[in-house]
């Protein structure tokens, strides 16, 4: 072990000797893993939103055949309904308005609900700042998630306009649903009448159930009962919902997994390219170890050691980088009313360092096979 961390230590002097050289390297490698850890940041904020927990309870009732939030129309009455359901614990309409329903990056998303009964169906939600009162008491009002808050740079008591919505803002909310910290919560009634869907008309229905074993049940009976009425539905657990929704962003998202493949073999490349050409700068120096009594396995790991120091500084600096990125820009995704966080993750980044690491240690085989095999004598003679 004593001598692992003094070929470590050796390394490192070899490393830092060499700064220009080292310095290309590692900033090569850096680029690289920061592709790669914003590309792995996208694939786990999609995992995070529309994968399904063993836990859910939670229904969302949908116009049949309707995709975006501004052509599904519900009759507001179903909710007398629905919640006659045996096994349904709580109901909510939502009216929602979006400024953009296909794709996009920037996606302002209202939700209007009942005042009274928000704060009741999701007792998760938390008030940072501004207080619910003020909500309550004013039709204009909005809670407002963090993320977004923080994205447009409000506070309780700013005015912001958007979709020709113009509300004020009562409080800041963080909850651990994450469409909840990306959209803005208003009246029902007041975003009915701005959004000119009139009165008694909502976009769909968040239905609660006692245990994940009835939402199966209780959608079948949703879509039973308004089967033949005039707006038939779609009901699905949410999570489901989500993924149906998030369709085009999975497909997007999942283009880029080939830009992270892409710039896990440039690092690999890179490091073995550069590390080549220190095996055959040293070729006098390594044999000269080999007289001193450095056998062929020290010189073996010298090189190993470099490798992975050179992949693991690199690694760092672009895993790092990437999540300071997306924690400092917080970016989003929208689609069809879904609002997507690209939420920056301490797990995705250390999977990149580990993955810098161990790309360095593979990069570098090669090379120390090379460094650790060339003869003595006819080293030493190479001018």
């Amino acid at each position: 072990m004593k001598l692992i961390l003094k070929l470590g230590l050796l390394a490192w002097k070899q490393v830092t000797r060499h700064r220009l050289r080292s310095l290309l390297t590692i900033a090569g490698v850096g680029v690289g893993m920061f592709l790669y850890t914003a590309v792995e940041t996208l694939q786990f904020s999609l995992r995070q939103a529309t994968h399904s927990k063993a836990q859910e309870t939670t229904l969302v009732v949908y116009r049949e055949n309707r995709f975006c939030p501004m052509t599904s129309r519900l009759p507001e009455y179903y909710l007398t309904d629905i919640r006659k359901i045996p096994g349904v614990v709580e109901v909510i309409p939502i009216q929602i308005r979006v400024n953009n329903c296909g794709a996009s990056l920037d996606v302002i998303t209202f939700r209007g609900v009942p005042p009274g009964t928000l704060l009741d169906y999701n007792p998760d939600l938390e008030i940072v700042a501004g207080n619910s009162e003020d909500w309550t008491r004013r039709d204009d009002a909005a809670l407002v998630g963090h993320h977004f808050a923080a994205r447009r740079g409000l506070q309780p008591g700013d005015q912001f306009e958007a979709v020709g919505i113009r509300v004020e803002v009562a409080a800041i909310i963080r909850s651990p649903h994450a469409q909840d910290n990306n959209v803005a919560y208003v009246h029902l009634p007041f975003l009915q009448q701005a959004s000119r869907v009139g009165l008694g008309t909502v976009t769909q229905f968040n239905v609660k159930v006692e245990s994940p074993d009835l939402l199966e049940p209780v959608a079948n009976q949703i879509d039973e009962r308004f089967a033949a009425d005039s707006a038939p539905t779609n009901t699905r657990p949410e999570m489901a919902f989500m993924a149906q929704t998030a369709q085009d962003l999975i497909e997007m998202i999942a283009f880029t997994r080939i830009l992270g493949v892409g710039a896990v073999f440039a690092v690999m490349g890179l490091v073995a390219n550069a590390l080549l050409l220190i095996a055959r700068a040293r070729i006098q120096e390594n044999a000269i170890y080999r007289t001193l009594g450095y056998s062929r396995r020290s010189i073996f790991s010298l090189m190993l050691w470099e490798g992975a120091i050179l992949g693991l500084i690199g690694g760092f600096i672009g895993s790092l980088s990437a999540t300071l990125f997306f924690h400092l820009q917080r970016f989003t995704l929208g689609n069809e009313g879904l609002t997507l966080a690209i939420t920056p993750s301490l797990q995705v980044a250390a999977w990149g360092l580990a993955l810098a690491l161990l790309l360095g240690l593979l990069a570098s085989l090669w090379p120390a096979t090379v460094s650790s095999t060339q003869p003595i004598v006819s080293s030493l003679r190479r001018a």
